[in-house]
């Protein structure tokens, strides 16, 4: 099982980029930029990767909408050259208010439109002419002077890992025949096998073995104490002034209740499927209206306390093998220590614990 760590986009960058030398020697192996509507990924990943030398890199993730099909695969193929062959391309759809409403793109068709632009990077990674007739994308197109084109360098590799982050079923079968990665949400591992086994094994039967076996990344918050429950509980009965878990409760009362339209938002969907309906309807009726606090507040201690890695060494252990039985491949950590100090040793007795 692997440790990846995914970089904020609220700030920290350059201190973050400087303090990574100490996690790498903790035990990480990967650091993941987010690109939402904040700065783009992809400068911050060349900066990563020119004072990094193993960490693998990732975007996590880059939108399928906001860049051409043969500019994301341009995209990949220069991080990948410029790392030294270390970066992996995190896609996904985003969501209509950040697609419609940042960049001013329909949102629409995102499974075939991330099926044909998987297609077409890996075309232009093997430096294939670029002849693609797909539903949605043409290349080249039906004019005069077009002509069929080739990437010019020639890449590190001609097959840079994908990762999918995708959350409904048709997705994530999608995600399990043709990516080597799947990004999931707030993963519970009770409950994944009945929200998720079927759309996996319906897409790992299509799966080519030449990607190998499907890596399951989740992200996960990390903290290290010997009480777990005031670490859960303080964030309600303590208004939030210095739990350890605040920001990841925080983090999904966002999700489940801000993070799209009331009418369509993916992590509230998810929520439900994990058998949370009544919850996630309050948690969003209280964001919308503006009551963050007390939607963190109503965010089920269940949900918080599966998709987290928070308690003792011994409990913390008895989650991972719960994560590693459910299929998790790598972790996607918070470390939720309130210094640096603190948080890199998280990831080092992470790692000394990890499962296999």
């Amino acid at each position: 099982m692997r440790i990846g760590m995914m970089i904020s986009y609220a700030g920290g960058f350059r201190e973050t980029v400087e303090e990574l030398a100490d996690y790498e020697a903790a035990g990480l192996d990967m650091v993941l930029v987010p690109e939402a509507y904040s700065f783009d990924a992809v400068s911050q990943l060349g900066y990563i990767a020119a004072r990094t030398r193993r960490l693998q890199l990732a975007s996590g993730i880059m939108q399928i909408y906001t860049r051409t099909p043969t500019l994301t695969a341009m995209t990949a193929a220069g991080l990948d050259y410029v790392s030294g062959g270390r970066f992996n391309l995190g896609l996904g759809a985003s969501g209509p208010q950040v697609i419609e409403g940042f960049h001013g793109v329909p949102f629409d068709a995102p499974l075939a439109r991330t099926r044909e632009i998987v297609e077409i990077c890996r075309k232009v990674w093997r430096r294939e002419t670029v002849v693609h007739h797909g539903k949605h994308y043409r290349l080249p197109l039906d004019t005069p002077l077009a002509k069929p084109l080739k990437l010019i360098n020639r890449p590190v590799r001609e097959r840079i890992p994908i990762i999918l982050a995708a959350v409904g079923p048709k997705n994530v079968e999608m995600a399990a025949e043709i990516a080597e990665g799947w990004q999931p949400l707030f993963f519970h591992p009770e409950k994944a096998r009945e929200v998720w086994g079927e759309a996996l094994a319906r897409g790992l039967a299509k799966r080519d073995p030449a990607l190998g076996p499907l890596d399951v990344g989740v992200t996960v918050p990390v903290a290290f104490t010997d009480d777990i429950d005031s670490a859960v509980d303080s964030a309600v009965d303590s208004g939030f002034d210095s739990p350890v878990l605040q920001s990841y409760r925080a983090m999904l009362a966002l999700y489940i209740g801000g993070m799209g339209a009331r009418e369509k938002n993916f992590s509230r969907e998810v929520a439900r499927r994990y058998g949370y309906k009544r919850e996630s309807v309050l948690i969003q009726d209280l964001y919308l209206s503006g009551r963050k606090a007390e939607a963190a507040a109503a965010v089920p201690q269940d949900l918080v306390r599966a998709t987290s890695l928070v308690g003792p060494k011994s409990y913390v252990a008895e989650r991972l093998a719960a994560f590693a039985e459910a299929g998790v491949t790598t972790l996607q950590v918070t470390s939720l220590g309130r210094t640096h100090e603190e948080r890199v040793r998280a990831i080092e007795t992470l790692r000394g614990i990890l499962p296999g």
